[in-house]
């Protein structure tokens, strides 16, 4: 069966990365499961790719069952540094890249299902998901695209009407992701370990002409594409920063060379803020740790350098030059990006000297009295408007009152006088910057629980809430709040 759009044509899929040497993959097909049923499928992304769900049995094509006409099932090969260490062979061990299918607006999407069996690359695994980790992918990746994030997406959850083992048994569940790209800094990390410099061009030749065409433009394209990518993860990181994300396992087989957030595994979002806080139970270092990302990806951009510095000059010297200079270029991306992002949270759109002092100086205070970093942000927009003392001193009621925070008001307060902006426009502003909603950690967990007895009330609920994540929604208010002493998540599983 065909999927037909809705003009009537037939959606072709495609698979251009299949059109690449044969050692940048293996051939391997889904591996067909018991009783495949539909628990979600996101409507709205599947128009914007173009298909009418309509015209398919979303269970049997999104599972694996059976495949799209014109797929080529590939497994990706890569290698990359975990937590540091070294690993020359990794691979998609439980995924498969089916192809791509151009959206509406005529950018190539790949299509990959994740949980879909064993392939080349699964050293000894089943290749399978379990219900809890795909569930929580898909409600966290499409909140992140509704927080403005660049993020892979979530097409669908299925479940396998089977059960998979790891420390006991659980149902199984496919998800059907989509991403600009799967490329990583591990794809070009796996060529350059084998010395497969003419694979290492390809790869690179293929980026460029796929993702990054306005790189072919001057003299360099190779370090052209890698400023680009600096570029890149230097917004994503800060983006991430900005809302209290935590990836939990930023290895550079989990950095996409596209910039979007890829592979969530223990991710999870900071309740109270802690600058130090790890919620992975497999980074026992704090390696990954929130205030670390920024660092740790800086390292991972320096690994990709690294790769590519036989195809950036023929002058193994020079090359190393202007790599290491298009690497030490990233702290100053990232914190122009981070302190805009930061200045915007505070209703600052115009640049002050001191402003990052302000910034600085509101976070040490959160840290000291622990106060929740989504709603300490969002409590600010109503005091944009509100000259009401009692709501002043709500918000300073949670810092213990201190004499401290009621100076950063105060400057704050001063700080805001200096905007061009009347008040309404400001308060538009800064609430579209500070969500009200994010994926709490103690949320998805109950929703998890509540799935693996066959209830997904608290799933959809929680998808219907987060599309709409800076608007008020005072039907679901509960849903802001963080959590209870007896609720809070301390450690988060990657789930393999």
């Amino acid at each position: 069966m065909d999927i037909i759009s809705k003009n009537g044509e037939v959606v072709k899929f495609d698979n251009s990365f299949y059109r690449l040497p044969d050692n940048f993959y293996s051939n391997v097909n889904p591996t067909p499961v018991k009783n495949p049923g539909v628990i979600k499928i996101n409507e709205s992304l599947a128009k914007f790719l173009g298909f009418n769900l309509e015209s398919v049995d979303c269970d049997k094509y999104f599972s694996g069952n059976i495949l799209f006409k014109g797929s080529n099932p590939i497994s990706m090969a890569y290698a990359g540094h975990q937590f540091g260490h070294w690993v020359p062979q990794l691979g998609d061990g439980r995924a498969v890249l089916l192809g791509e299918v151009i959206d509406t607006k005529g950018h190539r999407r790949d299509i990959q299902l994740k949980g879909s069996g064993p392939t080349p690359f699964s050293r000894m695994g089943d290749g399978r998901a379990w219900l809890g980790p795909i569930l929580r992918e898909y409600i966290v990746s499409e909140a992140m695209n509704k927080l403005n994030i660049p993020t892979t997406r979530a097409l669908s959850a299925i479940s396998t009407g089977e059960h998979i083992y790891r420390e006991q048994e659980f149902p199984g569940a496919i998800l059907t992701r989509v991403a600009h790209s799967h490329i990583r800094v591990g794809t070009f990390q796996y060529f350059s370990a084998r010395q497969d410099i003419k694979s290492l061009k390809i790869l690179a030749d293929y980026v460029i002409e796929r993702h990054y065409p306005h790189c072919q433009d001057g003299k360099n394209s190779y370090i052209n594409l890698f400023k680009e990518i600096v570029k890149r993860q230097a917004i994503l990181i800060s983006k991430w920063m900005s809302v209290g994300f935590i990836h939990g396992v930023m290895n550079t087989d989990n950095t996409s060379i596209y910039g979007e957030t890829i592979d969530y595994g223990p991710c999870a979002f900071l309740d109270e803020y802690d600058s130090n806080k790890v919620f992975s139970s497999i980074d026992q270092t704090g390696r990954y740790a929130y205030k670390n990302q920024p660092e740790i990806i800086r390292w991972n951009l320096a690994c990709l350098a690294s790769s590519l510095l036989p195809l950036i000059h023929d002058d193994e010297k020079q090359s190393i030059i202007l790599a290491q200079n298009a690497v030490d270029e990233f702290p100053d991306l990232y914190k122009e990006e981070w302190l805009k992002l930061f200045r915007n949270k505070l209703g600052l759109q115009n640049k002050k000297e001191n402003d990052e002092r302000l910034i600085d100086s509101l976070l040490l205070q959160m840290e000291k009295h622990k106060t929740d970093f989504t709603l300490t942000f969002r409590n600010l927009c109503t005091l944009v408007m509100d000259n009401n003392e009692s709501d002043f001193q709500k918000f300073r009621n949670h810092f213990s009152n201190s004499k401290d925070i009621n100076n950063w008001l105060s400057n704050w307060k001063s700080r805001l006088s200096f905007e061009k902006r009347n008040k309404d426009n400001i308060f538009t502003f800064i609430k579209d910057i500070n969500p009200a909603y994010i994926p709490r950690n103690h949320r998805i967990e109950e929703m998890i629980n509540k799935a693996l007895e066959g209830d997904y009330s608290l799933f959809n609920l929680l998808n219907e809430i987060l599309s709409t994540p800076f608007n008020d929604q005072k039907e679901y208010q509960e849903y802001q709040v963080p959590p209870k002493e007896n609720q809070i998540v301390k450690q988060t599983f990657c789930g393999t």
